[in-house]
């Protein structure tokens, strides 16, 4: 009986440590009076310089959403992050070619919430440039819940008050917000490119990043609600990894009745993967391969973040995880 009121109380324990946690993470405590309020805007991130300019326009973007708070940008990419920093050797070079220095010196998250904090910002939202919430936007959640979990004896010496983190492009599962919704405002916003499509008589073929190791069920959706609201332009929607790739859907192009095609990376950036993978001149790239079984492409190197209506998706969530924790933003 000791033993079974000893693991009771150790339960209760873990159970009330939990609730504190989970209050502190989602923006229960209270906030002070006085406090400081910063976006981090979070993005996969690119090496390819003319790619930047896919970044810099959502932060732009967000900025310019509010101005009277303090904007910070991360890539999420170590690998990313890497590259940056070994081209800091040669900072005037990459300078000169108009990278800006937030991109240069771009830093992790760890790093970003500790500066932050040294400049007594107490309020912080998080906000992801990612497609979807798949292996980049879970492993950023994570280091996001474990800095807001972090508890002192005095609340005075917590190093922030509140820390929410905002969704993707497309949303991220969960009851909090439908992501078929954010899925529907994404499309309206490419209504540009359907129009190029249906004026050239082309069928609109998207590459996305996709994953080996998530459900990439998310692509099939868009490709489906981009043919409702475009009718008259036959899109596909596929993805370097994981399923649906080009092979997948290779076979059902000739449907379409034409023999061109406008190829867009269905991604924040028109970085390696769309430089290589999609428009590349190996044979495997699927620039190549459509060109091999007879089509006419169009490879355009733009990211979607490049797009002002698709960059201001981001914009919108970031109010949204704002008005769910009572953060005033300027």
């Amino acid at each position: 009986m000791k033993k079974f009121m000893q693991i009771v109380v150790t339960t209760a324990v873990f159970a009330l440590s939990m609730c504190v946690t989970a209050a502190f993470a989602s923006g229960g405590m209270s906030q002070p009076k006085e406090s400081k309020n910063a976006i981090i805007v979070a993005s996969f991130g690119t090496t390819v310089p003319s790619a930047v300019k896919s970044i810099t326009n959502i932060v732009d973007k967000v900025k310019a959403a509010y101005p009277g708070t303090e904007v910070r940008v991360t890539f999420t990419s170590n690998i990313i992050r890497s590259v940056w920093k070994e081209r800091q050797a040669e900072a005037q070079k990459w300078l000169d070619q108009g990278i800006p220095k937030e991109v240069l010196y771009v830093e992790n998250v760890i790093a970003t919430f500790g500066d932050l904090r040294e400049e007594g910002y107490t309020n912080i939202i998080v906000q992801p440039t990612h497609m979807f919430f798949m292996e980049q936007s879970h492993d950023l959640m994570q280091y996001v819940n474990a800095i807001a979990s972090i508890r002192t004896m005095k609340d005075k010496w917590r190093p922030f008050n509140t820390i929410v983190m905002g969704r993707p492009a497309l949303g991220m599962p969960g009851d909090r917000y439908e992501y078929h919704v954010d899925v529907d405002a994404a499309i309206a916003t490419l209504a540009a490119d359907a129009e190029m499509a249906k004026k050239e008589g082309a069928m609109l073929v998207y590459m996305g990043h996709g994953n080996e190791h998530w459900s990439t069920g998310i692509y099939s959706e868009v490709q489906q609600k981009m043919r409702k609201a475009y009718p008259d332009v036959a899109t596909f929607v596929g993805v370097v990894e994981g399923h649906p790739s080009l092979d997948d859907f290779a076979s059902h192009l000739k449907y379409a009745d034409t023999k061109k095609v406008i190829l867009k990376p269905f991604m924040i950036v028109a970085g390696d993967h769309a430089t290589n993978d999609m428009a590349g001149e190996e044979d495997d790239s699927w620039k190549s391969m459509l060109n091999a079984d007879g089509y006419d492409v169009e490879a355009v190197m733009e990211g979607l973040g490049s797009n002002d209506k698709f960059a201001q998706l981001f914009v919108d969530h970031i109010a949204d995880a704002a008005k769910e924790r009572g953060i005033l933003l300027k």
